[in-house]
């Protein structure tokens, strides 16, 4: 009993340590982030191609600091990643650390892709589709943070979902399913794939559609890269 108290106490320990050090990582990156916020803002605001206002005085403040958060986020990733990876790692068969070992960079790296997919092709084809429809009287304005949060809303979602081939591949290695599975349930996934989008995007069809178009995109290069594994 003494035993076990000594095991949940050292593995509390741990837990503890993991989260210090990824907080501090977090901090750490957004402070790095905010000292450069306005190259960062620059970068961020490109796609809308004109001047942002903020509508109260606290607005651009709080929205930097939010988007400085974000970055530090993107940066800190690895660490919160190596972190995870080391504390479950005492627990993790040969085989599991093996799988692991090449997953948790790469899931990294497929987030990265997402995001950058979002940023470069997503944002930039949407925000031009959004701002066609100014006309004579009508001329588009966007709020700094209302800009901002819809560029966040986008870019994590889309980093989530490349990492779909990822998650596939580790459940073809463990035997959780084959690409016969992937396949029969083909329709049930699109459809569920058009129902996640609804959920994560912003509440309008352009988004939702450019969300799931590649997300299916996705779906059938994870049914290919199983049969490849099998």
């Amino acid at each position: 009993m003494e035993d076990m108290q000594m095991s949940i106490i050292e593995h509390l320990a741990e837990l503890r340590k993991r989260i210090v050090i990824s907080i501090g990582g977090l901090i750490f990156f957004s402070i790095l982030g905010y000292s450069f916020i306005t190259d960062i803002l620059k970068i961020f605001t490109k796609p809308v191609g004109k001047d942002l206002v903020y509508l109260v005085p606290t607005e651009a403040f709080f929205t930097q600091l939010k988007l400085s958060m974000f970055v530090g986020f993107l940066l800190a990733l690895p660490i919160i990643l190596y972190q995870i990876w080391r504390f479950v790692l005492p627990g993790l068969k040969k085989e599991e650390k093996r799988y692991l070992l090449v997953l948790v960079p790469l899931s990294y790296i497929f987030f990265l892709i997402g995001v950058a997919f979002a940023f470069f092709i997503v944002i930039p084809f949407g925000i031009k589709f959004f701002l066609g429809f100014s006309s004579d009287g009508l001329e588009a304005m966007f709020s700094l943070n209302k800009y901002i949060s819809f560029i966040i809303k986008i870019l994590i979602p889309f980093g989530i979902i490349f990492e779909l081939p990822l998650l596939i591949t580790l459940l073809v290695k463990l035997n959780l399913i084959t690409s016969n599975f992937l396949k029969n349930k083909r329709r049930y996934v699109i459809v569920s794939i058009f129902v996640l989008s609804a959920i994560l995007t912003p509440p309008d069809i352009i988004s939702q559609a450019m969300m799931a178009v590649p997300l299916i995109f996705l779906y059938e290069f994870s049914i290919v890269v199983a049969r490849i594994i099998e």
